[in-house]
């Protein structure tokens, strides 16, 4: 009978593509979602039956524990980036995480594969990096053969950051960002896939991995690039720190006085406090090379998705090719 492997979050960005690289690979994927309903996208990964979605909250004991029965590999990729309603950065990436490694090594499980972030710091002054570093160190507690990914910042498809200002590039003549010089090292999300793929086939050996794609560049830079990929033209403008902070502190108290009724998708004061700090592979840290992979960097994949916010979406390309018609 084929392996089977339960992936905690696995309806979300980067699960989606770790269970399709699994099923691909013959596995049976358990995806413990919220709302299975919501996840029924990960069916056609596999044949009738190989990937199924099944309900499970991380923030609940019996919950985790009954969507690992039998299970010979877990990986967890849950994550937020805005804390709403019971789903806070303590209750998730800490306690979250840790529930899943002990009851993990409850059970037997021989491997666990746990996604966490480039700057988990358990000295942070951010909530969402210092909870990513205790969910590291929780795991480690109870698996210590575990794998933990860092990844950059994540592109792709139906990534949050690329789609999110090209959106917004839309409105108006001026595109503002935070932090503009801070340094990132964008990684495509069926790199990290494949490196949890690994990790969980037990090829990758135990330790944390920083992962980064081939490009570092400020986030300025990318919002060129990203500019230029759908053919705009804008004034990037440098929000100082100051003024992020008392425009996140605004949107923080719409998102806690409407009860989570207006979220707040837009800055948080915690996402602040994170732009202050380049997102970069560290000196010396394990990464793709230890893996035997080679990122695929921005130009390669940002063409196939962002078009679509390009002033005249798919029909741009015909209208370049057109002004190099000549009349005879």
């Amino acid at each position: 009978m084929s392996k089977l492997v339960t992936i905690y979050g696995g309806s979300g960005f980067v699960g989606r593509y770790i269970a399709r690289r699994l099923a691909k690979d013959g596995w049976r994927v358990r995806v413990a979602v919220r709302r299975p309903n919501e996840a029924m996208h990960v069916k056609p990964y596999g044949v009738p039956g190989q990937v199924e979605p099944v309900q499970c909250n991380i923030r609940d004991d019996a919950s985790v524990r009954a969507v690992m029965q039998g299970a010979d590999a877990v990986v967890n990729c849950v994550g937020i980036l805005n804390e709403r309603g019971k789903n806070r950065f303590d209750a998730v990436q800490h306690e979250g995480a840790e529930r899943i490694a002990r009851i993990a090594a409850e059970t037997g499980v021989a491997r666990m594969v746990h996604v966490s972030a480039i700057g988990a710091d358990a000295e942070a002054d951010s909530d969402y990096a210092r909870t990513k570093a205790l969910g590291e160190a929780a795991v480690l507690e109870h698996m210590p053969n575990a794998v933990i990914l860092r990844p950059s910042v994540i592109f792709g498809a139906e990534d949050q950051f690329f789609n999110r200002f090209a959106s917004m590039s839309r409105m108006g003549p001026i595109l503002n960002v935070v932090g503009a010089e801070t340094r990132f090292q964008p990684v495509y999300v069926d790199d990290v896939a494949q490196a949890a793929v690994l990790a969980v086939d037990g090829v990758a050996g135990a330790g944390v991995y920083e992962l980064g794609g081939p490009e570092v560049a400020t986030f300025r830079e990318l919002m060129v690039d990203m500019l230029s990929v759908i053919r705009r033209r804008k004034l990037i403008v440098n929000l100082p720190f100051w003024l992020a902070r008392i425009m996140a502190f605004g949107l923080d108290m719409v998102q806690k006085f409407t009860g989570g009724l207006i979220g707040n998708g837009v800055l948080t004061r915690d996402q602040v406090k994170n732009l202050r700090h380049d997102n970069v592979v560290s000196e010396g840290a394990m990464g793709f090379a230890d893996l035997g992979i080679k990122p695929v960097p921005l130009e390669a994949v940002l063409p196939d998705y962002l078009w679509r916010f390009r002033p005249s979406g798919q029909y741009t390309a015909i209208k370049e090719s057109a002004k190099n018609l000549r009349i005879q």
